[in-house]
């Protein structure tokens, strides 16, 4: 009975045993990101990220709203059936039943990439209206990670509250303010260091942009 309850000491391992044979080694897990895109200015930031995550091996869980859909064909050279081919796993940002809608499915975290004023003001709120806003909720009652791409200027004093509420709660605010001391030759390379940034805060290397490494003596 014993034996029965705690696997047999010699001969194969229980199914419950974590441990396998030197032929079948255990592969690591593929991690997960859930990326959603709202109808700010700077879709293609979205889309940058999400061909980043493609090229370093990432499971990405996609949501699009409606007005991000706009933004997209009016910003970019992208359609949004190319951006959705771009992710793992597409949902419609209506589908309150997703996977994604519960803390019971695992991820490594969420970013909100551009991330309107709506979107920022129902994550404080927890006002859940949509799969956005509910699945950042997830994020945060769950203590995982969660960006928000915050694309707006001026701010106003409810915008800055709502940053400061938010960020008490656990997420980052990252404006994706452009970084000159790269000395860009073009739009594409700021993009590709505020991408770069982004993914900094999942502990993820894009290797596609220039760090900081002091002043450069010529």
């Amino acid at each position: 009975m014993m034996n029965t309850l705690l696997g047999s000491t010699t001969g194969n391992h229980t199914s419950d045993s974590p441990v396998q044979s030197q032929d079948h080694p255990i592969s690591p897990q593929r991690r997960k990101i859930v990326v959603a895109m709202t109808g700010a200015t700077g879709a293609i930031l979205g889309i940058k990220l999400l061909i980043s995550l493609r090229r370093l091996n990432i499971e990405t869980h996609l949501i699009i709203s409606k007005w991000a859909e706009a933004t997209i064909k009016y910003e970019t050279d992208y359609h949004p059936s190319n951006v959705r081919a771009l992710a793992d796993h597409v949902y419609n940002i209506n589908d309150m039943a997703a996977p994604v809608s519960s803390g019971s499915f695992r991820t490594n975290g969420m970013i909100v990439v551009p991330c309107s004023m709506k979107t920022l003001a129902a994550i404080n709120s927890g006002f859940c209206e949509d799969l956005i806003s509910r699945t950042a909720d997830v994020m945060l009652k769950e203590r995982r990670k969660l960006v928000l791409v915050a694309r707006e200027t001026p701010l106003s004093d409810i915008h800055l509250r709502n940053m400061l509420s938010v960020s008490q709660s656990g997420a980052v605010i990252f404006p994706p303010v452009p970084a000159f001391y790269i000395k860009p030759a073009s739009v594409e390379e700021l993009i590709d260091q505020s991408v770069g940034r982004m993914l900094d805060l999942f502990d993820l290397d894009t290797e596609e942009f220039e760090r900081w490494n002091g002043w450069n003596k010529e």
